[in-house]
């Protein structure tokens, strides 16, 4: 039987450190036209020929909207601490300076019902559901969103209060960003290099105008932002796969921690492209460099990285690792490297949050098991990586699986499981996997 196992003195193992669990409006809720949402970007790009994979979308997704009470129960069930979840901020503003009650009331009822079941609400912001009216207006490109943004974080924070625990307020900018108007692969769907860093840097400017409103509003909450890092590794000990990596990880790591830590982004960017340099006013970086509570990492996977051919900066190498079934390469160490090589890099750096991490495995249920041993070796490990990283000295105060259940994955749309419980998408039936069940087991050990 498969268990997770830390060496009895692991500071994971105190009652100070928390374990959570971590899901996504748009990708449980459902309920997309109801009570007064508007539309977002995520729902426009899913009504896209070929945009989503099986033409998938979040109109009904785990339809957590109408089954809260079922699935708080199931955190408490599980025996987490603490639940990570997002408000969509379509259903809290579905129309510019327009604040919707039916929107703020399903937050108000989930975040009570997390505390009357003892459990602690970590709330985000912004987890890539931008309200389609703002794109219309040009999204992250136009520098207004982040002031947008900052009246809808004012409102959430001012509503909840400190009876949040914890407030983020962008979920994985790079992804928002990069993926969403660099790459086209997210919503809104643009493809230019240029417009990516000019989004990178409005959303980056948004979560330092809103932080000090959010942190008067809720003095007592914790307040910070939430990063996703893919460490890149040489694909070979040649000085050009080395230099190319290293480029990779200022292009895609250091360039949002250098503007949070350092107000400062890294040049060597803007050398190899001057321009894809954003539009910024004096000032613009001392506002990003705004004092954080923490740094939440969601990690994943690490990469291999060669010099590039036909011009590019880069190129992917070939993983001989082990890959979940999304294709990720399965690599703990790198979870460990990541945390200290930031900690070495940044000696400002602040507590840290492991806000995601978990594994893609698709094993069928079958007689109403579901033995996704995969999935529970790949936490299994990760707990063992982070407890290193801890012991390195690196300043880890909780730990999120990710994810509570299967869910929308975005532009892989339901072909992806990531849960550790299990729903039937005709039924919505949930039933708890194999991890889901080592998970409960090492919790319950733990709180003994």
């Amino acid at each position: 039987m498969m268990t997770f196992e830390l060496p009895k003195n692991s500071k994971m193992l105190q009652p100070e450190f928390t374990f959570g669990v971590a899901t996504a409006a748009f990708q449980i809720e459902g309920a997309t036209t109801e009570d007064g949402r508007c539309e977002s970007i995520w729902d426009r790009f899913c009504s896209l020929p070929g945009k989503v994979l099986n033409g998938d979308d979040g109109t009904e997704a785990c339809d957590h909207y109408h089954r809260l009470e079922q699935d708080l129960d199931l955190i408490k069930e599980l025996g987490f601490d603490a639940y990570r979840f997002s408000v969509a901020w379509p259903r809290i503003e579905p129309a510019e300076g327009e604040w919707n009650e039916l929107g703020f009331a399903f937050y108000q009822r989930l975040i009570d019902g997390l505390i009357e079941r003892g459990i602690k609400p970590y709330l985000t912001l912004y987890h890539w559901d931008l309200p389609q009216y703002l794109e219309d207006k040009g999204g992250w490109i136009n520098r207004e969103t982040a002031y947008r943004f900052v009246d809808y974080a004012e409102k959430i924070t001012q509503r909840f209060g400190d009876k949040v625990a914890c407030y983020t307020t962008f979920n994985e900018p790079w992804c928002a960003a990069f993926l969403g108007y660099r790459r086209g692969e997210h919503a809104p769907g643009l493809a230019e290099d240029r417009l990516g860093f000019q989004a990178a840097h409005h959303m980056m400017l948004a979560h330092g105008l809103a932080l000090p409103k959010m942190r008067k509003a809720a003095p007592k909450a914790k307040h910070g932002i939430v990063l996703n890092f893919m460490l890149a590794y040489a694909n070979s000990d040649s000085a050009a796969d080395v230099a190319a990596a290293h480029y990779c990880n200022e292009e895609n790591n250091y360039f949002f921690l250098d503007a949070l830590l350092n107000a400062q982004y890294p040049e060597s960017i803007w050398q190899k492209h001057p321009d894809w340099r954003p539009m910024m006013l004096p000032g613009d970086l001392a506002i990003i460099n705004t004092e954080m509570d923490y740094i939440g990492i969601n990690y994943y996977s690490s990469t291999l990285i060669k010099a590039g051919s036909d011009g590019a900066d880069y190129d992917f190498g070939e993983s001989e690792l082990p890959k979940t079934d999304i294709g990720w390469a399965i690599y703990p160490k790198a979870l460990t490297e990541t945390l200290v090589n930031y900690k070495k890099r940044y000696p400002n750096f602040p507590a840290v949050l492991i806000t995601e991490n978990g594994a893609a495995d698709n094993t069928p249920i079958v007689d109403g098991k579901i033995t996704d041993d995969m999935r529970s070796q790949y936490y299994a490990d990760h707990l063992l990586a982070l407890n290193d990283a801890i012991e390195a000295g690196v300043d880890v105060q909780g730990y999120f699986a990710w994810s509570l259940m299967d869910n929308f994955e975005w532009a892989f749309g339901y072909s992806q499981r990531f849960g550790i419980v299990h729903v039937d998408y005709q039924t919505q039936q949930r039933t708890i996997k194999k991890s889901g069940l080592e998970w409960q087991r090492f919790l319950k050990a733990r709180s003994r």
